[in-house]
């Protein structure tokens, strides 16, 4: 009687020291298990690591690709840091078009000095021509008809093979960056639910999500690269609940959710828990912004695994102070603070 009574001592104690042990792996937020989550993408385990305690500077450098560090270079200048994320774009003008290279170049650069990498695509419209310019009625924010968007997304349709083709070129610097092995926060179709884009503002299983679910099918099952970490990304409109519901491309299409801040209401809680419960469980971001959350915000709002301000809009929207005061936050990552893939 007392060994079998010693016997159930012995397993209580276990069974209690594993239950203990399960709770340890798991921590508040969105990320059970983040720091053990495995992933064959180094930025991923990283960015798990770090979720829930500190947070990713990031800039984008917007045109021309002739300087694809020229604002990640300024947010030195001003703060003596640079920052964590580096951000560039495959644009639609054609000068940017034929520097695509130097963007792509810059890209390595900066992954060999331990940056996260993040590109995104502000494509023309596939039912007109490329080169393109902004919005002159054939550009980025040209419109296709119901018809042509139906055709669109039929797989082999005329214009879903010219849309194809297009990819298709961007495809072949983003193989240069596979061969290298580096890898990309890939945030196409951003700000899915901004009408303003032709690619955007289509809610439901046949509207934008539809053409980003045939995105990803086309360039990670037939043009193979397996490099890409996919964004999914929307915009902070009083609608963001329903629309983080109506543009939701399914579990199997993005590894991190992010949300572009530009409003003006700032970051409130209820974006931010609208954005955790959208991610279920993945990464959460803040994809663009102008106005920068401040480091008490990010204190806070501690699950946001990277911030990316918006080139120009980060000195229109911010001060020096701001921006020194942030990049010198003990819960914010800078590049120096990185640990380096290698």
């Amino acid at each position: 009687m007392k060994i079998m009574s010693l016997n159930i001592i012995i397993l209580s104690v276990l069974m209690a020291f594993g239950a203990c042990s399960k709770n340890a792996g798991s921590t508040p937020g969105n990320e059970p298990g983040k720091d053990t989550v495995k992933s064959p993408f180094r930025t991923m385990r990283y960015l798990y690591s770090i979720a829930g305690k500190k947070t990713l500077s990031g800039m984008h450098n917007r045109e021309p690709n002739s300087t694809p560090a020229r604002w990640t270079n300024e947010i030195y200048n001003t703060t003596g840091r640079y920052p964590a994320l580096w951000s560039g774009d495959f644009l639609f003008q054609q000068d940017n078009i034929n520097n695509r290279q130097l963007m792509i170049d810059e890209a390595v650069k900066q992954w060999e000095r331990g940056a996260v990498v993040n590109i995104m695509w502000h494509a023309c419209n596939p039912a007109n021509d490329e080169p393109c310019a902004w919005d002159d009625g054939a550009g980025v924010l040209s419109r296709l008809s119901d018809a042509q968007w139906r055709e669109l997304c039929t797989d082999g349709s005329a214009l879903n093979q010219r849309w194809k083709l297009r990819v298709d070129e961007i495809c072949v610097f983003l193989q240069q960056l596979k061969s290298k092995g580096v890898e990309v926060l890939w945030r196409p179709m951003h700000e899915m639910n901004q009408g303003k884009f032709w690619w955007g503002g289509r809610p439901g299983a046949e509207g934008t999500v539809k053409l980003y679910r045939m995105l990803h099918d086309y360039m990670t099952k037939v043009k193979g690269l397996n490099n890409l970490i996919w964004v999914w990304d929307i915009q902070d409109f009083g609608s963001l609940s329903a629309d983080a519901v109506n543009y939701y491309p399914g579990d199997e299409y993005f590894d991190i959710a992010a949300l572009d801040v530009y409003d003006g209401s700032g970051y409130t809680q209820a974006k931010y828990e609208a954005m955790l419960r959208a991610a279920r469980g993945k990464p959460v971001a803040i994809g663009e912004c102008d106005k920068l959350p401040s480091a008490a915000t990010l204190m806070n709002q501690p699950s946001w695994v990277f911030f990316m301000s918006w080139s120009e809009l980060t000195y229109e929207k911010n001060t020096n102070a701001d921006l020194k005061q942030l990049y010198n936050a003990d819960n914010v990552v800078t590049l120096e603070r990185m640990p380096g893939w290698k």
